[in-house]
């Protein structure tokens, strides 16, 4: 199996021209009856040895951690941090493994921050005043941010910027705290807004790869998956529905906003906000089944009616989004990722 990022370094290494990587992606778009595009592809595993090499890492990131945390919890985070990079060196940027990429960058980037968080703030210990910790651990999430910055400009892990802009996000929340102690009371707004934030971001990197044939559209996807629960969790907490309040207006409101949801995955092709919005549509669907008498059933029958509208949705999506992306003005068509009706059709 490859990816396109496998077909990009054939491209690259001069194993394949221009012409012939685009042609076979046009033969698998054709084969499998949908634009690569709709797919939303990422790289994840290659193959067993992933899986082998990333258990492995684990255990040695986690002797490092603990061997380390035996002398002072800041060694040990330091020594994930060092020793993270270090395998880098070998698996990503030799060897480009896809999962154990992943587990590096991030125990890199929480390393980062551990250790400097445990550095400035030893044991955890709560100082005197509680704005100059959080001060403290809001310069360890700006070092963490750099961290990431460096990370990305050595070993290029599509992950790497939406670990970035978490790290980021993190550093903003604690500066609000040290600016005003009281601000936990508007922080799912705040949440909110810096999800939003991060979808616009998600956003350009997917205008610059409309194809998705590129390692931008994987640093997209990425942002995205982080985006989706920090827009999706804050609008269902602020409608209560996590403190049980799920009655009939609340499971609708729910339902509605999932739809809405639903259509903005459709047309940038996306389909994370769905997915990060799915257990709150569960809990609605289940209260509405329940007040009306099917209470024994309920979650059965919740299962059944979101499961079946689910797979019709995806054996249609490509159809569906198309009509959506098609009702849109062509200069926001122009932005977003191709439909099945811009894919040359073979000639009979």
């Amino acid at each position: 199996m490859y990816s396109d990022s496998d077909l990009d370094s054939a491209v690259a290494a001069g194993a394949l021209t221009p012409a012939s990587a685009a042609a076979l992606r046009a033969y698998v778009s054709r084969a499998r009856q949908s634009p690569m595009v709709d797919e939303e592809q990422f790289r994840l595993i290659t193959g067993f040895n992933d899986i082998f090499v990333s258990i492995a890492g684990i255990l040695f990131l986690t002797g490092c951690a603990w061997a380390g945390g035996s002398v002072t919890p800041w060694l040990g985070a330091a020594l994930v941090a060092v020793s993270s990079w270090g395998m880098a060196e070998y698996f990503t940027a030799k060897r480009r493994m896809a999962l154990p990429s992943i587990i590096f960058l991030l125990a890199f980037v929480g390393g980062v921050f551990a250790a400097f968080g445990t550095f400035l703030v030893p044991d955890g210990a709560v100082v005197e005043n509680d704005r100059v910790g959080a001060a403290l651990l809001a310069l360890s999430a700006a070092i963490a941010v750099g961290g990431a910055w460096l990370h990305w400009r050595r070993f290029m892990v599509p992950i790497t910027i939406a670990a970035g802009a978490a790290a980021a996000a993190g550093m903003l929340f604690l500066l609000l705290l040290v600016a005003n102690p009281d601000a936990e009371k508007i922080m799912m707004p705040i949440i909110l807004a810096a999800g939003l934030r991060i979808f616009a971001f998600a956003m350009r990197w997917d205008i610059s790869d409309r194809e998705r044939i590129t390692r931008r559209s994987d640093v997209a996807f990425w942002l995205h998956l982080l985006a989706a629960p920090m827009i999706v969790h804050p609008i269902f907490v602020m409608l209560g529905l996590t403190a049980g309040d799920a009655s009939v207006g609340v499971a609708g409101v729910v339902l509605a906003i999932y739809l809405a949801l639903g259509a903005v995955a459709l047309i940038i092709d996306r389909r994370a906000l769905m997915v990060s919005a799915l257990a709150y549509v569960l809990a609605a669907m289940g209260a509405l089944f329940k007040e009306f008498g099917a209470v024994s059933l309920n979650v059965a029958i919740t299962a059944l009616v979101i499961g079946s509208a689910l797979l019709l949705l995806s054996a249609f999506w490509h159809d569906v989004r198309t009509w959506l992306v098609q009702m849109l003005p062509e200069g926001v068509q122009t932005l977003l990722p191709v439909t099945q009706s811009a894919i040359p059709q073979p000639a009979s």
